[in-house]
Protein backbone atom coordinates (compact mmCIF):
# COMPACT_ATOMS: atom_id res chain seq x y z
CA UNK A 1 0.00 0.00 0.00
CA UNK A 2 1.55 3.20 -0.85
CA UNK A 3 -0.31 6.12 -2.71
CA UNK A 4 1.93 8.70 -4.53
CA UNK A 5 2.80 11.10 -1.48
CA UNK A 6 2.01 11.70 1.89
CA UNK A 7 -0.93 14.07 1.69
CA UNK A 8 -0.45 14.90 -1.89
CA UNK A 9 2.29 17.16 -0.81
CA UNK A 10 4.27 17.98 -4.07
CA UNK A 11 7.04 15.69 -5.14
CA UNK A 12 10.02 17.76 -4.03
CA UNK A 13 9.06 17.94 -0.57
CA UNK A 14 8.90 14.04 -0.67
CA UNK A 15 12.22 12.73 -1.13
CA UNK A 16 13.63 10.40 1.17
CA UNK A 17 17.36 12.27 0.48
CA UNK A 18 16.17 15.44 1.34
CA UNK A 19 13.04 14.61 3.46
CA UNK A 20 13.58 15.43 7.73
CA UNK A 21 10.41 13.08 8.52
CA UNK A 22 9.86 9.64 7.68
CA UNK A 23 6.23 7.93 7.42
CA UNK A 24 6.08 4.15 7.63
CA UNK A 25 2.19 2.73 7.42
CA UNK A 26 1.83 -0.88 9.07
CA UNK A 27 -1.38 -2.45 7.75
CA UNK A 28 -1.47 -4.86 10.42
CA UNK A 29 -4.53 -6.24 12.45
CA UNK A 30 -3.79 -10.19 13.25
CA UNK A 31 -4.13 -9.99 17.28
CA UNK A 32 -6.96 -7.75 17.94
CA UNK A 33 -10.31 -9.51 19.78
CA UNK A 34 -13.07 -7.31 18.85
CA UNK A 35 -13.71 -5.14 16.60
CA UNK A 36 -11.39 -6.00 13.75
CA UNK A 37 -10.34 -3.09 10.33
CA UNK A 38 -7.31 -1.22 12.04
CA UNK A 39 -5.43 -3.20 8.98
CA UNK A 40 -7.43 -0.44 7.18
CA UNK A 41 -6.36 2.34 9.16
CA UNK A 42 -3.51 3.82 7.31
CA UNK A 43 -5.53 4.10 3.94
CA UNK A 44 -8.26 6.05 5.53
CA UNK A 45 -5.72 7.76 7.34
CA UNK A 46 -3.32 8.84 3.88
CA UNK A 47 -6.96 9.52 2.12
CA UNK A 48 -7.52 11.69 5.19
CA UNK A 49 -4.40 13.38 4.76
CA UNK A 50 -5.06 14.66 1.33
CA UNK A 51 -7.84 16.52 2.03
CA UNK A 52 -6.56 18.12 4.88
CA UNK A 53 -5.22 21.96 4.59
CA UNK A 54 -1.54 21.80 5.12
CA UNK A 55 -1.63 25.53 6.78
CA UNK A 56 -1.59 24.97 10.34
CA UNK A 57 -2.83 28.14 11.99
CA UNK A 58 -1.78 27.95 15.31
CA UNK A 59 2.03 27.19 14.73
CA UNK A 60 1.82 29.40 11.81
CA UNK A 61 3.17 26.45 9.74
CA UNK A 62 3.42 24.33 6.78
CA UNK A 63 5.20 21.51 8.50
CA UNK A 64 4.85 19.45 4.64
CA UNK A 65 7.85 21.82 3.88
CA UNK A 66 10.34 20.12 5.96
CA UNK A 67 9.52 16.99 3.73
CA UNK A 68 7.60 13.75 4.19
CA UNK A 69 8.91 10.93 2.51
CA UNK A 70 6.11 7.96 2.52
CA UNK A 71 7.63 4.67 3.06
CA UNK A 72 6.67 1.39 1.27
CA UNK A 73 4.18 -0.26 4.13
CA UNK A 74 5.74 -2.50 5.98
CA UNK A 75 3.17 -5.52 4.94
CA UNK A 76 5.03 -8.72 6.63
CA UNK A 77 1.89 -10.74 8.44
CA UNK A 78 2.84 -14.55 8.86
CA UNK A 79 3.03 -14.35 12.22
CA UNK A 80 2.56 -11.35 14.52
CA UNK A 81 5.98 -12.43 15.96
CA UNK A 82 7.56 -11.74 12.72
CA UNK A 83 5.63 -8.34 11.79
CA UNK A 84 7.14 -7.08 15.00
CA UNK A 85 10.53 -7.83 13.87
CA UNK A 86 10.30 -6.29 10.87
CA UNK A 87 8.66 -3.31 11.73
CA UNK A 88 11.64 -3.30 14.58
CA UNK A 89 14.00 -3.82 11.62
CA UNK A 90 12.53 -1.17 9.05
CA UNK A 91 12.27 1.71 11.99
CA UNK A 92 15.58 1.44 13.02
CA UNK A 93 16.72 1.49 9.59
CA UNK A 94 15.44 4.59 8.73
CA UNK A 95 16.36 6.14 12.10
CA UNK A 96 19.97 5.18 11.12
CA UNK A 97 19.25 7.51 8.02
CA UNK A 98 19.16 10.72 10.49
CA UNK A 99 15.33 10.78 10.19
CA UNK A 100 12.22 11.89 12.19
CA UNK A 101 10.98 8.24 12.13
CA UNK A 102 6.70 7.98 12.43
CA UNK A 103 4.64 5.01 11.84
CA UNK A 104 0.86 4.86 11.45
CA UNK A 105 -0.84 1.38 12.36
CA UNK A 106 -2.43 -0.92 12.57
CA UNK A 107 -3.12 -2.25 15.85
CA UNK A 108 -1.29 -1.49 19.06
CA UNK A 109 0.58 -4.69 18.69
CA UNK A 110 2.88 -2.88 15.80
CA UNK A 111 4.41 -0.46 18.48
CA UNK A 112 6.17 -3.08 19.65
CA UNK A 113 8.46 -3.38 17.33
CA UNK A 114 9.21 0.53 17.01
CA UNK A 115 9.64 1.33 20.89
CA UNK A 116 12.33 -2.05 20.66
CA UNK A 117 14.27 0.11 17.78
CA UNK A 118 13.82 3.37 19.31
CA UNK A 119 15.15 1.86 22.84
CA UNK A 120 17.72 0.41 20.81
CA UNK A 121 18.87 3.93 19.39
CA UNK A 122 18.52 6.06 22.20
CA UNK A 123 19.85 5.98 25.81
CA UNK A 124 17.38 6.87 28.69
CA UNK A 125 14.05 6.84 26.61
CA UNK A 126 11.01 7.47 27.93
CA UNK A 127 8.06 5.85 26.62
CA UNK A 128 5.17 8.14 26.56
CA UNK A 129 2.33 5.92 26.34
CA UNK A 130 -1.33 7.81 25.82
CA UNK A 131 -4.65 4.87 25.85
CA UNK A 132 -7.40 4.08 26.99
CA UNK A 133 -5.63 0.61 27.53
CA UNK A 134 -2.62 -0.99 30.00
CA UNK A 135 -1.49 -2.93 26.94
CA UNK A 136 0.80 -4.84 30.21
CA UNK A 137 0.22 -8.19 29.82
CA UNK A 138 3.22 -10.35 29.77
CA UNK A 139 1.32 -12.15 26.99
CA UNK A 140 -1.66 -13.00 25.82
CA UNK A 141 -3.15 -16.03 23.97
CA UNK A 142 0.05 -17.42 23.37
CA UNK A 143 1.86 -14.98 22.11
CA UNK A 144 4.27 -11.89 23.92
CA UNK A 145 3.64 -10.04 20.54
CA UNK A 146 -0.20 -9.33 21.18
CA UNK A 147 -2.00 -6.11 20.81
CA UNK A 148 -2.60 -6.61 24.73
CA UNK A 149 1.05 -7.13 25.07
CA UNK A 150 2.21 -3.38 23.61
CA UNK A 151 3.77 -1.90 26.57
CA UNK A 152 4.78 -4.98 28.51
CA UNK A 153 8.31 -4.84 27.22
CA UNK A 154 9.18 -1.22 27.62
CA UNK A 155 8.02 -1.60 31.07
CA UNK A 156 10.81 -3.85 31.81
CA UNK A 157 13.29 -1.97 29.53
CA UNK A 158 12.15 2.01 29.44
CA UNK A 159 10.68 4.32 31.42
CA UNK A 160 7.10 3.92 30.78
CA UNK A 161 4.97 6.71 31.39
CA UNK A 162 0.85 6.12 30.90
CA UNK A 163 -1.68 8.31 30.27
CA UNK A 164 -5.51 8.19 30.13
CA UNK A 165 -5.88 4.78 31.36
CA UNK A 166 -9.34 3.71 32.40
CA UNK A 167 -9.49 -0.39 31.27
CA UNK A 168 -7.40 -3.20 32.80
CA UNK A 169 -7.11 -6.47 33.98
CA UNK A 170 -6.24 -6.82 37.59
CA UNK A 171 -3.22 -8.89 37.06
CA UNK A 172 -1.85 -5.86 35.14
CA UNK A 173 -1.43 -4.02 38.59
CA UNK A 174 1.50 -6.17 39.07
CA UNK A 175 3.40 -4.71 36.71
CA UNK A 176 2.58 -1.26 36.17
CA UNK A 177 4.45 1.24 38.07
CA UNK A 178 0.95 3.50 39.54
CA UNK A 179 3.50 6.81 39.80
CA UNK A 180 4.03 6.99 36.49
CA UNK A 181 0.11 6.07 35.83
CA UNK A 182 -2.19 8.63 35.13
CA UNK A 183 -5.89 7.33 35.20
CA UNK A 184 -8.53 8.91 33.41
CA UNK A 185 -11.01 9.57 36.18
CA UNK A 186 -8.06 10.90 38.15
CA UNK A 187 -6.84 13.14 35.17
CA UNK A 188 -10.81 14.87 34.82
CA UNK A 189 -10.27 16.12 38.35
CA UNK A 190 -6.57 17.23 38.75
CA UNK A 191 -5.31 20.11 36.94
CA UNK A 192 -1.57 18.95 37.11
CA UNK A 193 -1.47 15.81 35.65
CA UNK A 194 0.26 17.27 32.63
CA UNK A 195 3.28 18.87 34.62
CA UNK A 196 3.54 15.61 37.12
CA UNK A 197 4.08 13.51 33.74
CA UNK A 198 6.21 15.72 32.03
CA UNK A 199 8.76 16.36 35.10
CA UNK A 200 8.96 12.49 35.17
CA UNK A 201 10.35 11.93 31.60
CA UNK A 202 13.87 11.51 30.12
CA UNK A 203 14.62 13.89 27.91
CA UNK A 204 14.56 11.50 24.87
CA UNK A 205 10.70 10.61 24.35
CA UNK A 206 9.19 8.04 21.77
CA UNK A 207 5.05 8.52 22.32
CA UNK A 208 3.07 5.65 21.40
CA UNK A 209 -1.07 7.23 20.81
CA UNK A 210 -3.49 4.48 20.47
CA UNK A 211 -6.39 6.15 19.29
CA UNK A 212 -9.06 4.85 21.67
CA UNK A 213 -7.11 7.26 24.26
CA UNK A 214 -9.93 9.85 22.93
CA UNK A 215 -13.55 9.87 24.08
CA UNK A 216 -15.42 7.88 21.66
CA UNK A 217 -17.62 11.34 20.86
CA UNK A 218 -14.77 12.66 18.88
CA UNK A 219 -13.33 9.10 18.16
CA UNK A 220 -15.95 6.56 17.72
CA UNK A 221 -13.79 4.69 15.08
CA UNK A 222 -11.31 2.52 17.18
CA UNK A 223 -11.50 -1.14 17.57
CA UNK A 224 -12.62 -1.02 21.24
CA UNK A 225 -13.72 2.46 22.04
CA UNK A 226 -13.39 3.68 25.90
CA UNK A 227 -15.81 6.14 27.41
CA UNK A 228 -14.67 8.92 29.47
CA UNK A 229 -11.51 9.51 27.38
CA UNK A 230 -9.25 12.41 26.34
CA UNK A 231 -10.72 15.20 24.15
CA UNK A 232 -9.30 17.59 21.50
CA UNK A 233 -7.50 21.06 22.71
CA UNK A 234 -6.46 19.30 26.55
CA UNK A 235 -4.36 16.42 24.29
CA UNK A 236 -3.45 19.28 21.91
CA UNK A 237 -2.11 21.08 25.23
CA UNK A 238 -0.56 18.15 26.72
CA UNK A 239 1.61 17.29 23.15
CA UNK A 240 2.89 20.70 22.41
CA UNK A 241 3.91 20.54 26.14
CA UNK A 242 5.92 17.76 25.83
CA UNK A 243 7.64 18.69 22.50
CA UNK A 244 8.37 22.09 23.66
CA UNK A 245 10.25 20.44 26.81
CA UNK A 246 11.58 17.49 25.53
CA UNK A 247 13.39 15.88 22.73
CA UNK A 248 10.36 13.72 20.84
CA UNK A 249 12.54 11.29 18.57
CA UNK A 250 9.71 9.87 17.03
CA UNK A 251 6.12 8.85 17.35
CA UNK A 252 3.62 5.97 16.35
CA UNK A 253 -0.77 6.43 15.85
CA UNK A 254 -2.34 3.43 16.43
CA UNK A 255 -5.87 1.06 16.34
CA UNK A 256 -8.14 3.70 13.57
CA UNK A 257 -10.58 1.18 12.53
CA UNK A 258 -12.25 3.11 9.67
CA UNK A 259 -16.24 3.10 9.62
CA UNK A 260 -17.59 3.37 6.06
CA UNK A 261 -20.64 5.89 7.54
CA UNK A 262 -18.71 8.43 9.50
CA UNK A 263 -15.27 10.02 8.10
CA UNK A 264 -14.85 12.19 11.19
CA UNK A 265 -12.06 9.88 12.89
CA UNK A 266 -10.18 9.16 9.71
CA UNK A 267 -9.55 13.39 9.77
CA UNK A 268 -9.09 13.38 13.42
CA UNK A 269 -6.44 10.80 13.07
CA UNK A 270 -4.88 12.64 9.91
CA UNK A 271 -4.88 16.50 11.74
CA UNK A 272 -3.45 14.34 14.94
CA UNK A 273 -0.34 13.37 13.04
CA UNK A 274 0.02 17.03 11.40
CA UNK A 275 -0.09 18.66 14.13
CA UNK A 276 2.43 16.74 16.30
CA UNK A 277 4.45 17.56 13.04
CA UNK A 278 4.08 20.87 13.47
CA UNK A 279 5.02 20.83 16.95
CA UNK A 280 8.02 18.66 16.63
CA UNK A 281 9.22 21.66 13.57
CA UNK A 282 7.18 24.39 14.31
CA UNK A 283 11.02 26.57 15.38
CA UNK A 284 12.76 24.99 12.05
CA UNK A 285 13.36 26.64 9.22
CA UNK A 286 12.94 24.14 5.76
CA UNK A 287 16.54 24.50 4.69
CA UNK A 288 17.54 23.35 8.23
CA UNK A 289 19.51 20.40 8.63
CA UNK A 290 17.65 17.81 10.72
CA UNK A 291 19.65 15.83 13.26
CA UNK A 292 17.99 13.17 15.20
CA UNK A 293 20.83 13.02 17.60
CA UNK A 294 20.80 8.92 18.75
CA UNK A 295 24.26 8.30 20.56
CA UNK A 296 26.61 6.12 18.65
CA UNK A 297 28.52 5.78 21.64
CA UNK A 298 25.74 4.06 22.95
CA UNK A 299 24.51 1.73 19.93
CA UNK A 300 28.28 0.67 19.99
CA UNK A 301 28.65 -0.21 23.59
CA UNK A 302 24.85 -2.13 23.20
CA UNK A 303 25.82 -4.09 19.78
CA UNK A 304 26.56 -7.30 21.31
CA UNK A 305 22.82 -7.29 22.92
CA UNK A 306 20.88 -5.78 19.55
CA UNK A 307 22.99 -6.59 16.20
CA UNK A 308 20.68 -6.57 13.54
CA UNK A 309 23.69 -7.12 11.21
CA UNK A 310 24.01 -3.19 9.93
CA UNK A 311 27.12 -0.74 10.38
CA UNK A 312 25.83 1.52 13.13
Amino acid sequence: MKTKTYAGIPEEFAKLESAKIVLIPVPYDGTSTWQKGADKGPEAFLNASENMELYDIETDTEVYKQGVHLVDAVTENSSSETMVEAVHQTVKRYIKKNKFVTIFGGEHSISIGTIRAFNEMYPSLTVLHIDAHADLRESYKGSKCNHACAVYEASQNTNLIQVGIRSMDVMEKTVMDDEKTYFAHDMAIDDTWMDAAIDQMTDNVFITFDLDAFDPSIMPSTGTPEPGGLLWYETLEFLKQVFEEKNVVGFDIVELCPNSKDKSSDFLAAKLYYKMLSYKFQNDEAEDDYNNAFDSDYINKNNSKHNDGDDY
